[in-house]
């Protein structure tokens, strides 16, 4: 080891030359890292594929899309966690879709994307459910509301929820996309919380 910083010391140009290098490689990797994690979270991209113009439609009008107050969920506010670590881990995981888009596609149709919505829909239920619907708590959060400004049925109800531990998903579910025909998330979890098979 000393031998490497003697030569390095002998060839010092050299050496800053290489350790610059590495500094504008690591930011330009940075940077291109986060370009790329900027675009692929959003709407454009997400929609790019031809197969998430279904949803793209039953999304529209819905109270994610359009409301009194302008501010819009898009597809990545629900589907993909916010802090970094998860972010990348989710993007990474994501790259299978691009098998099942263009190498073996499975809902390239609109029939084939119907047959197949109960189980994508399961799905996300059962991760939502798992963490504790993070994405929903991470726009609405529950010390925030004004819960005089609720109904006293839906007052009622989250107060239920929380005393019984439940999740967002639980209730809240079919409110973006089409609802999937067969059992929702009340009857695909039991009162205990343990996970469908």
């Amino acid at each position: 080891m000393k031998a490497f910083f003697r030569w390095m010391w002998a060839h010092w140009k050299l050496s800053l030359a290489l350790v610059a290098g590495l500094m504008v490689f690591s930011v330009a990797v940075g940077i291109s890292g986060a370009y790329v994690l900027a675009y692929t979270s959003t709407e454009e991209f997400c929609v790019s594929c031809h197969e998430m113009t279904y949803n793209q439609v039953e999304y529209k009008g819905t109270i994610h899309d359009t409301n009194r107050t302008g501010v819009r969920a898009i597809c990545t506010n629900c589907h993909v966690p916010h802090e970094p670590g998860p972010l990348v881990l989710a993007k990474i995981k994501a790259t299978k879709d691009l098998y099942y888009t263009y190498i073996s596609p499975s809902i390239d149709t609109p029939e084939k994307f119907e047959a197949k919505r109960a189980a994508m829909a399961q799905k996300i239920w059962r991760d939502m459910k798992e963490n504790d619907s993070h994405t929903c708590r991470s726009c609405h959060r529950a010390d925030k509301m004004n819960v005089e400004l609720q109904s006293a049925k839906a007052q009622a109800r989250h107060a239920k929820g929380k005393a019984e531990g439940k999740t967002c998903i639980e209730c809240h579910f079919g409110i973006a996309h089409k609802e999937p025909d067969g059992p929702g998330p009340a009857e695909l979890f039991s009162a205990s919380g343990a996970k469908p098979q």
